[in-house]
């Protein structure tokens, strides 16, 4: 417990600072931009982060020597392609307790309000799913949209024309479309989601001895591990992956979806409202000119 408490002190003087949320955004856009200028000079030596079948992507490889490997590349599978589930569940604990023990303490409310408060609070958990929902659908009807197939049959077979490019791929095709950077969008936003929601522990104080206490390190812990990732993943989608057409403005919708939800929407009475309830954005708290 004193590892975690101290791990937890640490990490909250860094990432659960204000000047993470200043300046992370722009960082993203700074790393968009070096890596894609690595990516285009081919200044970018081989490493396993390149190869799509790397464990923290997204692809099975068949020529996985072992059984062991293959059902660790299985269990990996799909760590960056949900990473709004891995966003989603460990946020849903640490907003509903940490919202609730905000409202307690800093503002007297009763167990009912303070629930109530909770609950307004985790309507950000849907807010980002529908964003989340919407966007990935957009990209892949624009890539479909904008895509043709290139297959390798006999030149006397018919030419089919397709659709989607699940219909390419199942005929051993390769589809050939503007392909939005669903990994800059998703990670960018999550990142930036997760740093917005730890502010909520700059106006939190809980019990020394408080059961809640190691709950809570124990989410924030796990929750600045996971931005890591992200952020490491974000890195290397710049450096080896897409075009930079295509991860620009990936990443820029996820700027986009973070900027109106926390700077705009969530300012205003019917919304779910900033991590640090009824602090106002220009206050000391939130300022963004320091």
């Amino acid at each position: 417990m004193e590892q975690l408490e101290r791990c937890s002190r640490s990490l909250r003087a860094g990432l659960a600072a204000g000047a993470v949320r200043r300046r992370l955004p722009w960082v993203l856009l700074g790393l968009v931009l070096l890596g894609s200028a690595l990516k285009d000079g081919d200044l970018v030596p081989e490493t396993p982060m390149q190869n799509k079948r790397n464990l923290l992507n997204v692809v099975v490889g068949k020529e996985s020597r072992s059984k062991l490997h293959r059902k660790v590349l299985l269990g990996q599978r799909y760590f960056v392609k949900v990473a709004w589930a891995w966003t989603f569940w460990l946020l849903l604990p640490f907003i509903g307790v940490t919202t609730y023990l905000f409202a307690k303490s800093k503002f007297l409310y009763g167990p009912t309000k303070s629930i109530l408060t909770a609950l307004r609070r985790l309507s950000a958990l849907l807010v980002g799913t529908a964003i989340w929902y919407v966007c990935t659908g957009l990209f892949m009807y624009i890539e479909n949209l904008t895509g043709m197939c290139s297959t390798s049959g006999k030149h006397n077979e018919p030419r089919r024309l397709y659709a989607t490019k699940q219909e390419c791929h199942q005929d051993n095709g390769i589809w050939n479309g503007f392909d939005i950077s669903g990994h800059c969008f998703l990670l960018s936003y999550c990142a930036l989601m997760i740093v917005e929601e730890m502010a909520v522990l700059e106006g939190l104080s809980i019990d020394q001895n408080s059961k809640l206490r190691v709950v809570v390190n124990s989410l924030f812990v796990s929750l600045c591990f996971l931005t890591m990732i992200w952020v490491f993943m974000f890195v290397c989608t710049a450096v080896y992956f897409h075009d930079f057409s295509q991860k620009l403005l990936g990443a820029l919708i996820g700027l986009s979806a973070w900027y109106v939800t926390y700077r705009v929407w969530y300012l205003k009475p019917f919304s779910p409202g900033l991590p640090l309830t009824n602090i106002p954005l220009s206050s000391k708290k939130y300022s963004y000119s320091r």
